[in-house]
């Protein structure tokens, strides 16, 4: 780790910095490209991140190139067949299986084209062949909103070729392996998940797969939860960097997502949201996966590690209607109560006032609002 290295391909020496003792540069990259019409761009335009950060590493060498998410966007490999062609409607019509079968030979030798000629791109392929590579995948890679697609296109025999293609490539090209032989600190021995960890001097990389087991209602299997429950509790460095291909931070757009669901034009722009971990369908997981990292408290909201808060003991935030009682509505994610018996609470009084409830500092779920004052009409 001390001297300089590299290797040598057709007669051209290639410089790696492999020193990962001292102060180690890291390189971070994503969403590598566009939905549609990402190859015929000009290469000036699409390529211009890659050509900084080649320049970068040319004035100070980067030691690792993490990709989080989206290297490919193989949306267009949909078109690669006619059975495939109008993807995801294409997924709810019953396809003969001689049909099935051509289709999924096109979507293999697409996604290796896609691959070849994405990878091959001057600035890219001159930084990846100079610095070592670290890889999870996203939806992209397979097709845009992969596990959060409206009516389930995922599960269908096509959906399953397609994931079964894309699945194929994705280990090939970013990982250089094969389906049979994955490759080692994966989080999930069975290969279910493609999740994986990797121990550096004084750091440690935890990279968890949020596409291959993704459906509506979930972001990861139990399974792989307990696996990057069991990662962490085996130690781990000084430092640990999480690479999450869905930002567990970010602004909580729950509202716009269900009123996307009430208007059809908009239902093909709903699914990037149920993408995130912050989705009303996901909010309890996102909390469990907050929960699951050292230095974050008992009730969910994070103490050192995060600067966020969980909803799952304050309620939603509103405001009543001057004059008037109102009755109380839990919020759309999951409360976490605490064990034990449950006081009830009685209080009955006009909107207007502000008065402690006695149950508020308790377990009584409907009594968590605005810090203790209970201008309602409910009962637990």
């Amino acid at each position: 780790m001390d001297s300089a290295t590299g290797y040598r391909f057709e007669g051209r020496d290639y410089p790696v910095c492999t020193d990962v003792s001292g102060e180690m540069r890291i390189a971070f990259v994503s969403c590598n490209g566009e939905e549609h019409g990402d190859l015929s761009r000009d290469p000036a335009e699409r390529d211009a991140m890659w050509a900084r950060l080649g320049a970068r590493h040319r004035a100070a060498p980067f030691s690792l190139l993490l990709h989080g998410g989206d290297q490919l966007y193989a949306d267009e490999v949909t078109g690669a067949h006619p059975a495939t062609r109008d993807w995801p409607r294409a997924a709810r019509r019953a396809l003969a299986p001689e049909t099935l079968a051509e289709a999924a030979d096109a979507l293999r030798r697409a996604y290796w084209a896609r691959y070849r000629d994405a990878l091959a791109r001057p600035d890219v392929a001159w930084l990846a062949a100079r610095v070592p590579s670290l890889a999870i995948w996203d939806d992209h890679d397979i097709c845009d909103g992969w596990g959060s697609l409206l009516h389930g296109e995922e599960r269908t025999p096509l959906g399953r070729a397609l994931f079964a293609a894309a699945r194929e490539a994705y280990l090939l090209f970013q990982h250089a392996t094969v389906a049979g032989d994955l490759p080692p600190g994966r989080l999930d021995p069975s290969g279910a998940q493609l999740g994986w960890r990797v121990d550096l001097p004084g750091l440690t990389l935890i990279a968890p797969d949020l596409r291959s087991e993704r459906t509506r209602r979930r972001i990861m299997s139990p399974e792989a939860r307990g696996a990057l429950r069991a990662s962490l509790a085996a130690g781990a460095a000084e430092r640990v960097l999480l690479i999450s291909s869905v930002p567990l931070l970010g602004p909580r757009l729950s509202l716009v997502e269900r009123a996307m669901r009430l208007t059809p034009w908009m239902e093909k722009y709903e699914d990037d949201l149920r993408d995130q971990w912050q989705s009303y369908a996901h909010r309890a997981e996102w909390r469990r996966m907050l929960r699951a990292w050292p230095g974050c408290t008992r009730r969910g909201t994070p103490s050192r590690c995060f600067r966020a808060r969980s909803t799952s003991r304050r309620g939603p935030r509103w405001r009543p209607r001057r004059g008037r009682s109102i009755s109380w509505w839990p919020p759309a994610s999951r409360i976490a109560r605490r064990p034990g018996p449950m006081p009830t609470c009685s209080a009955r009084w006009p909107a207007s006032a502000r008065r402690p409830c006695p149950a508020t500092r308790s377990a009584c779920a409907r009594c968590r609002a605005r810090g203790g004052s209970t201008p309602r009409s409910a009962t637990s």
